[in-house]
């Protein structure tokens, strides 16, 4: 199955894998499984972190790195096919960064790994 993993996913696994479901937990560690984190959750963190409404340590980037190395997970980048899907998108979602997330996991063919029931009701399947 190939995974998407929504930004508080991917800190979660990374850094409290507690505070993960266990089917996403189990989805997760699974080998048979493609993981992807999206950039965008990077520029997600990032703005978090410069409005002061995430504290992580100011080698976050590194940490990040080491954990999807760790997961055995990719970057997925932003092209230019999200965006075209993103203005397809009804408005269930006001979170630009979830609608991007939505838009991703729907054009790559993957489920998406989140909490936020919202996200089900965009085309992607959602896991938690």
């Amino acid at each position: 199955m190939r995974l998407l993993a929504d930004t508080h996913v991917l800190l979660w696994a990374i850094d409290a894998p507690d505070r993960l479901s266990e089917p996403a937990r189990r989805a997760l560690i699974d080998d048979n499984n493609v993981i992807s984190f999206s950039v965008v959750s990077l520029w997600e963190i990032a703005i978090k972190i410069s409005l002061g409404r995430l504290e992580l340590a100011t080698d976050w980037l590194a940490m990040i790195e080491d954990g999807r190395n760790a997961l055995g997970a990719h970057w997925l980048q932003l092209e230019t096919a999200h965006c075209e899907r993103v203005a397809s998108l009804s408005w269930h979602h006001r979170d630009p960064f979830d609608r991007m997330l939505a838009a991703q996991a729907a054009c790559e063919g993957s489920t998406l790994i989140s909490r936020d029931r919202v996200l089900a009701a965009y085309p992607a399947p959602v896991l938690w």
